[in-house]
């Protein structure tokens, strides 16, 4: 059908939105709007350059017959600043302290709009990295890894603490708590990860990491390799056992105060943007 060039900018621009790191051929729009592929080219011109002022993205064209339109989410600095600020005003809330440390984030990561742009926030560390899948564990990571693994356009998996017999065969792995000690047991079905996947795990919180110890134990049982390691939150620690990954929030509490919280940004800035801007 053919469209009128505003109408086709909004459709295009959206288009590429929903399908983010995917070669996108020119031909493809070329044949969904009845345009020549110069006026395509003209229309990305313009998109690749709202988009870069605005913040959203990365649009790069690439010649030749194979070649095409690649859209990569990301999320400028000073977005990413007032964002991460405004969740730490949220959470500083000594309501929210929980017993161990833990701190209600349940209604946060409920929320759609904060889902994706920390989605967006965090996929901006991986550009031009190869990623298969994104990995969590059971329960309250599920919604964080699905906003990841959307902005990565890739699989998310979920680890469980038990088998399933819904999930078929499973491999598991046992690892320790870090900060109880204990020897616990985590699986993933053998459908859910190819062999040699390169995965990055997500959570919603890590105190002295054993969780997300356990997980990177599991991506080698599959043969993959593990590229990364974001958290929405990190808490306070006297056991630390990982020492590469990346946290929008940092929350000190202090259950011998009277809940007292205290809560900063992470060290995303640092692995995410320092040097970059």
């Amino acid at each position: 059908m053919k469209t009128r060039r505003a109408d086709r900018l909004v459709d295009m621009s959206h288009y590429l939105l929903d399908h983010p790191r995917q070669l996108i051929s020119l031909n493809f729009f070329a044949d969904r709007y009845e345009a020549a592929k110069s006026s395509i080219s003209e229309d990305l011109s313009i998109i690749r350059r709202t988009y870069k002022a605005r913040g959203t993205g990365e649009v790069k064209t690439y010649p030749g017959a194979s070649g095409g339109v690649y859209y990569t989410p990301l999320m400028a600095a000073g977005e990413a600043k007032d964002f991460v600020d405004g969740i730490c005003q949220i959470v500083n809330d000594e309501s929210r302290v929980l017993p161990g440390g833990y701190v209600y984030l349940s209604d946060l990561l409920g929320q759609p709009n904060v889902l994706r742009q920390t989605g967006r926030l965090i996929t901006t560390q991986y550009v031009g990295e190869e990623i298969d899948a994104v990995m969590t564990a059971a329960t309250k990571g599920i919604p964080l890894a699905q906003a990841v693994a959307d902005q990565l356009n890739v699989p998310f998996v979920i680890v469980r603490d038990d088998a399933k017999v819904t999930e078929g065969s499973m491999i598991s792995v046992n690892y320790l708590t870090g900060s109880s000690k204990r020897v616990e047991k985590m699986a993933l079905s053998k459908r859910s990860l190819k062999a040699g996947a390169r995965v990055l795990i997500v959570d919603d919180f890590m105190k002295a990491g054993g969780t997300i110890q356990g997980m990177q134990t599991l991506v080698r049982e599959f043969g993959g390799t593990v590229v990364g390691t974001a958290v929405f939150a990190e808490g306070r620690s006297n056991v630390r056992l990982l020492e590469d990954y990346t946290s929008l929030l940092h929350v000190e509490t202090n259950l011998d105060s009277g809940q007292s919280i205290n809560v900063q940004p992470g060290n995303y800035f640092e692995e995410i943007y320092q040097g970059k801007e």
